[in-house]
């Protein structure tokens, strides 16, 4: 029964170190945050598209009102405007032009500005993510030894205790069964120096004289705890 225990514990042990390995709260903690990060990564990278989608547009417009004043600068040095009263009124037009070129030349430079930071807030997210997912890779495969580890040596474990439990009567692997998750755990445990080590108590010399005279297969239960006694040599009976 003590082999059973001690194996049971063992493999309570293992599957408590399965479900608590580093690498895995390092990894939903990690995952929750890459999240985030995609996330702020998508929000930038619209930034970045609108921005430059706008730039476009400025841009556009730059070019086209510097192809009106090229084309007018290109009338009047041709000669092709003789009227004084419309060569006026084209030098008028050539001076709006300017203002209307410098108003959109200085659009253009506020775009451009906003689009080099929106792209180096998106580039820093980027690798912020590319980092996260390298992480995440050298975490899983870490996770994935040692869970590999764990399950071998716990189904070397789980065998063992078959074989250990082997022949025991069913009512008495039933009773330890009910016992284990009542007791965290332990639900026999060897009566050394006339010492319960289960709860740890001592038993008094009336219990011990009546359990000296059980026969050997009788089941012993400490009074104290209610886990099944084992007796050994070192029982002190």
């Amino acid at each position: 029964m003590l082999d059973v225990q001690g194996l049971d514990l063992r493999a309570d042990q293992l599957r408590h170190q399965r479900a608590n390995l580093p690498e895995l709260a390092e990894i939903a903690e990690l995952q929750a945050g890459r999240t985030a990060l995609d996330n702020q990564a998508r929000d930038a990278r619209i930034v970045v598209d609108d921005l430059t989608v706008e730039q476009q547009k400025v841009d556009a417009d730059v070019e086209q009102v510097k192809a009106r004043r090229v084309r007018d600068r290109d009338r009047m040095d041709k000669g092709l405007i003789t009227n004084p009263k419309d060569l006026e009124r084209m030098q008028h037009e050539l001076q709006s032009l300017e203002r209307r070129i410098a108003s959109l030349e200085d659009d253009e430079l506020e775009v451009m500005a906003r689009v080099e930071d929106a792209q180096r807030e998106l580039d820093s997210l980027t690798a912020q993510v590319g980092a996260a997912d390298e992480r995440l890779a050298t975490l899983a495969t870490a996770r994935d030894e040692k869970l590999a580890e764990i399950d071998a040596e716990l189904s070397k474990v789980i065998a063992e205790r078959a074989a250990a439990a082997e022949g025991m009567p069913e009512d008495l692997m039933a009773l330890y069964e009910k016992l284990r998750t009542q007791k965290g755990g332990v639900g026999a445990a060897a009566l050394h120096q006339r010492r319960c080590t289960g709860c740890q108590l001592g038993i008094d010399t009336a219990e011990l004289a009546v359990i000296k005279r059980a026969p050997s297969n009788e089941v012993i239960r400490c009074e104290e705890c209610s886990r099944i006694l084992v007796r050994t040599p070192e029982s002190g009976l």
